[in-house]
């Protein structure tokens, strides 16, 4: 396959960090997790994002900072949360890109996911809870990107 198909632009990484973390702060469980962590103004956050993103996709090396340290400090996550947002971020991907680039995101967010999964396992005083997740499990509430 043309590795271009696969490959974003930084705009498109833009477009997606932004159309996912709208699509967040509208989500009934999500969003308020994330509420409580960056207050209002996510723009912060969203160019973290960027940059993270960019580094995954295009390994520029913009991004520095260490995710399971910053995920492991956010009270109230549980496994479920996970599914959650890789519905959400499947979803939005979906709606944004050709298949073959949404896969490209699709693939390195399951990634991400079940390495935070494992960071909270590793650092959880109840790892059972994260034992033996489904890879991918359909959450109660899913609002899609476009809503």
């Amino acid at each position: 396959m043309d590795q271009s198909l696969r490959s974003p632009t930084e705009t498109q990484i833009e477009d997606l960090v932004a159309t996912f973390y709208a699509g967040i702060r509208r989500h009934a469980t999500l969003g308020p997790i994330f509420e409580r962590e960056m207050g209002r103004d996510w723009s912060a956050h969203l160019k973290t994002m960027c940059d993270f993103w960019s580094s995954v996709m295009l390994t520029s090396g913009r991004y520095k900072g260490r995710p399971i340290p910053a995920h492991i400090k956010l009270t109230g996550i549980e496994p479920r949360h996970f599914a959650e947002w890789l519905v959400l971020f499947e979803v939005t991907a979906r709606d944004l890109f050709q298949p073959a680039l949404a896969e490209a995101f699709i693939e390195k967010a399951r990634r991400i996911a079940e390495s935070l999964k494992l960071g909270f396992a590793f650092h959880s005083t109840t790892p059972e809870i994260w034992a033996d997740l489904p890879p991918r499990a359909i959450p109660q509430t899913v609002v899609k990107a476009t809503d």
